[in-house]
């Protein structure tokens, strides 16, 4: 009879581990590309990082701080969505304003007072422009009062060229920032006072130390007040 092999434990598949290519060590999973291109760009912050939206009462003085140093998450994603927009809305708006602009002279020949000229739309749109990168930086480095500056000055720009449309969510936007920032700023200045009336009311009830003097002391001296008078000098002669 032909001897029989022994068969290696290892070689057998187990039925927990699929039959497959095996992949190499030391290789991970990778992410889709779309994961891992949000999170280079977007960067969420920290799980355990303290949030705008959380009551200020709930919030320890230091977290009071990072919370009003940085923008959130969900600020952060509003700026950076609104800034790409930004730039879409000021170029529709420029090329219709350029396309809609009246002749420059009239028909029978004078001046058009309502006609402007190309160079200054081509301006307003290298401001408003100008302004969606600035958008975009603030919102990427989390600065939450510029961020609400900026997007109130561009929706301002566009509500005075009459898109009204475009306009109003700039501003309600960078108007809702600004005042979270407020609220905020207060919050942290009335926790600061209250640290320190705190701080103030410990110093003062520590029992302060004892300023008598010692008994040796307090018989020198007054063995040294005591002096003869001259009536007592008198009579003991």
């Amino acid at each position: 009879m032909p001897r029989r092999r022994d068969v290696d434990d290892s070689v057998v598949p187990s039925p927990s581990r699929p039959i497959g290519p095996s992949r190499p060590i030391g290789q991970r999973d990778k992410a889709p590309l779309v994961d891992r291109l949000r999170t280079a760009i977007v960067r969420p912050g920290e799980p355990d990082r303290p949030s705008a939206s959380t009551p200020a009462d709930e919030l320890t003085l230091e977290e009071l701080e990072e919370v009003v140093r940085s923008a959130d998450d969900k600020e952060r994603l509003i700026g950076l969505i609104a800034a790409p927009l930004a730039a879409a809305i000021g170029i529709l708006v420029i090329s219709a304003l350029i396309a809609n602009d009246p002749a420059a002279l009239l028909k029978d020949g004078q001046v058009n007072k309502l006609h402007v000229g190309v160079s200054l739309y081509e301006s307003l749109a290298g401001v408003l422009l100008g302004l969606s990168v600035l958008m975009l930086g603030l919102a990427f480095f989390r600065k939450r009062m510029l961020l609400g500056i900026v997007m109130a000055l561009y929706g301002l720009a566009i509500f005075n060229l009459h898109y009204w449309g475009f306009g109003v969510p700039f501003i309600l936007a960078g108007a809702w920032l600004l005042v979270r920032a407020y609220r905020l700023q207060r919050a942290l200045r009335e926790a600061t006072e209250d640290a320190a009336t705190v701080g103030s009311r410990r110093l003062s009830s520590r029992p302060q130390p004892s300023r008598r003097p010692s008994p040796s002391r307090t018989r020198s001296s007054r063995a040294r007040g005591k002096r003869p008078t001259p009536h007592a000098s008198s009579r003991k002669r």
